[in-house]
C-alpha cells in the first residue's frame, strides 16, 4: 500500500469513528506502528485535514470534510451502484428519486476512469414483490428523523381495525412489505406495523420524549431477550427472528 493510500484509508477510519478513538486503536486497525500513525496524521493536519486531539486523548475528524476527487475501490462502486439500483426500485418515490439523483452526483465528481466503472457495473437488481403501501413512506421517514409522533387506522392479520399512536423510529425494508418500527402509546410496548395494513396517516408536530437513537438501542435489547428466550425454550421459529412483518 502507498502512502496516499494509506493516508486515505486513515481519513476513513476517522471518518466511521463519531467519538475521539485512541491512536492505538487507529494503529491496530491500520496495521502500522504507533509511530507511523503519529507522523501521518501530522501529515494530513499539515495538509488541512481538521483532525483534532492529541496522543493520549484520542483523534477525531470534524464533519463536513471532503477529499476531492471522490476514490473509491472496485468493490465500492459495485457496492455504491447495487444499493442505489436497489432504493431505486422501491414504490417509496421520494427515496427511489433520491437514490438515482445521489448516484447521479457521485458520477459527476469522479474521475473519467472510474465514472467509467460506475456505468459498466454489471450488478444487477432482480424483480421485487409487488409492494403496495396505503400511505406515504416519505412521511414516515420525515417523522423518523424528526423523532415526531404519527396517529393512523391499523388493521391486523385478521382485518381488526384500531387507532393508533406511535413513536416511529426505524423502517424496515422487505421484498414484499415494508415495516414501521415504534413505541405504540396505545399498547405501550414496541410495535411492528406493516405499511400496507396502515391507512389514514395523520402526521404531527409533536415531539415524543425519548431520542431515536435511545429507542432503538432498547428495541434491539428486547428483540436480543427474546431470541435468547425463544433458544432456551427450544421454540425458535422465523417469525422471532430479527423484524416480525407485522403485528
Amino acid at each position: 500500500m502507498s502512502r496516499s493510500e494509506r493516508l486515505l484509508d486513515l481519513i476513513q477510519i476517522l471518518r466511521r469513528h463519531r467519538r475521539p478513538v485512541s491512536g492505538r486503536t487507529l494503529a491496530g486497525e491500520m496495521d502500522v506502528s504507533i509511530r507511523t500513525l503519529y507522523r501521518d496524521i501530522a501529515t494530513l493536519q499539515g495538509q488541512g485535514a481538521p483532525i483534532e486531539g492529541e496522543a493520549g486523548l484520542g483523534y477525531v475528524l470534524k464533519p463536513g470534510f471532503m477529499l476531492p476527487p471522490l476514490m473509491f475501490t472496485d468493490e465500492e462502486i459495485e457496492a455504491i451502484v447495487l444499493g442505489s439500483r436497489w432504493v431505486a426500485r422501491q414504490p417509496d418515490k421520494r427515496l427511489s428519486a433520491a437514490a438515482t439523483d445521489a448516484l447521479a452526483k457521485i458520477a459527476a465528481v469522479l474521475p473519467d476512469d472510474l465514472r467509467e466503472d460506475l456505468d459498466a457495473t454489471a450488478l444487477l437488481v432482480g424483480p421485487h414483490g409487488d409492494a403496495v403501501e396505503s400511505i406515504d413512506l416519505g412521511l414516515v421517514r420525515q417523522a423518523i428523523r424528526n423523532e415526531r409522533k404519527l396517529g393512523f387506522l391499523y388493521r391486523d392479520a385478521g382485518g381488526a381495525a384500531s387507532e393508533r399512536l406511535i413513536w416511529p423510529f426505524a423502517l424496515g425494508f422487505f421484498d414484499k412489505v415494508r415495516v414501521v418500527v415504534a413505541w405504540c402509546e396505545t399498547r405501550q410496548d414496541f410495535r411492528h406495523f406493516r405499511a400496507d395494513r396502515m391507512s389514514g396517516l395523520n402526521t404531527t408536530y409533536i415531539r415524543y420524549p425519548r431520542r431515536r437513537q435511545a429507542l432503538l438501542k432498547e428495541w434491539r435489547a428486547t428483540l436480543d431477550t427474546k431470541l435468547s428466550a425463544a433458544l432456551c425454550d427450544k421454540r425458535l421459529s422465523s417469525d422471532s427472528v430479527a423484524l416480525a412483518p407485522g403485528e
